[in-house]
């Protein structure tokens, strides 16, 4: 890696850590290649970015930032996982930890607080943006629908009960 390189490296990790409300430190070591592509995939299906930096580069790129406390947690080889939704990339790295024992969850940060590795599972526990959202439209459209229903419930009852006169008419 050329200066010119590292120079855009720090800058777009930057960006990435003063844009992003979440992120997470994870130690990677031992992990396989197709490990690594599975990890990959599921961060992208999900929305979340896993990226391995140099950790002199990414310290440089936390300086400044909310999240700068995440670079005491930048030890030994580390991957950075990070996305717009604060539950995205805590959700996906504690489920591939799970299943994987060499992916090892240090630490993170959402905004300005300091994650612990309880912190990050916590914020992996909590519904996504798009799940809060869906049960908000259907507390919304909740009371609509039993509007909806006690306004058609005494044309119903009327109905059933001139029903029930006209078949006691026809039995008589």
């Amino acid at each position: 890696m050329d200066r010119a390189q590292k120079e855009e490296l720090v800058t777009t990790l930057a960006d990435v850590f003063k844009s992003t409300p979440v992120v997470v430190v994870a130690h990677y070591s031992g992990l396989t290649v197709a490990q690594m592509s599975k990890l990959r995939q599921q961060m992208k299906a999900s929305g979340a970015t896993v990226k391995v930096a140099k950790n002199r580069l990414a310290k440089i790129a936390l300086e400044g930032s909310d999240v700068a406390h995440v670079g005491s947690l930048l030890k030994g080889p580390t991957i950075i996982a990070y996305s717009s939704d604060p539950v995205a990339a805590p959700k996906v790295a504690v489920e591939f930890a799970k299943a994987n024992d060499k992916f090892v969850i240090l630490g993170g940060a959402f905004g300005k607080q300091a994650l612990n590795v309880d912190g990050v599972k916590a914020l992996a526990t909590m519904p996504s943006l798009d799940e809060l959202r869906a049960k908000l439209v259907g507390l919304i459209q909740a009371p609509a629908t039993k509007i909806a229903q006690l306004s058609t419930a005494p044309a119903a009852k009327l109905a059933r009960v001139f029903g029930a006169y006209a078949r006691e008419n026809e039995a008589a």
